[in-house]
């Protein structure tokens, strides 16, 4: 059974259910899929390793295999492109695990329902409990059921791309020896 958030249309659906094992079965996560466009159609699958992060060649490795699959299966009977991609860092979050992983990081939530007068929330991720989203906003900590989600992503922050900027140079997907020194206006160099 797939959550709204990682497919919502019926037709979103029926494509995560197919290509759900294909992923899986390569030793990643389905973060999110979605058929776009009314003319052209682009499937687009984000997809990371269940410990984050997934490299270029890995994206297509996993789109020669979902192409395979959905030749035999044939779920769409019009033309469309498929992309494989990153959550990139401003990154949707669609699995209960993900408000842990970025606990102490912006996020927008956007629920199904109204709760307490409203849908959306943008605040600070403060963890999970139980099946509850726990989220930092001005009134203070509210808790929100996983269920009630509808959307729900990271904000771009600078304290969010210093954190993905670490955590890749640790990872050593980023080699410091490959960037110029850049000037700044005050005619000082930087690395």
């Amino acid at each position: 059974m797939t959550n709204d958030l990682i497919a919502k249309a019926a037709i979103d659906r029926r494509m995560a259910e197919i290509i759900t094992p294909v992923i899986e079965g390569m030793g990643f996560d389905l973060v999110r899929v979605r058929l776009m466009g009314s003319k052209y159609h682009t499937l687009q699958i984000m997809a990371e390793r269940p410990e984050g992060g997934i490299e270029v060649d890995e994206c297509a490795q996993i789109s020669t295999a979902v192409s395979a699959t959905l030749d035999v299966e044939d779920p769409l009977s019009e033309a469309y492109t498929l992309e494989v991609s990153s959550p990139g860092i401003d990154r949707p979050l669609t699995m209960l695990k993900h408000f842990e992983t970025f606990e102490g990081y912006e996020a927008k939530i956007e629920t199904n329902e109204l709760i307490d007068g409203r849908k959306r929330f943008k605040g600070v991720l403060a963890g999970v409990e139980g099946t509850e989203v726990l989220i930092n906003v001005e009134e203070g900590t509210i808790g929100l059921e996983f269920d009630w989600l509808a959307d729900a992503k990271l904000v771009l922050t600078d304290d969010l791309i210093k954190e993905m900027l670490r955590q890749r140079k640790a990872a050593g997907t980023i080699d410091e020896d490959n960037f110029d020194s850049i000037e700044t206006d005050d005619g000082s160099e930087e690395d």
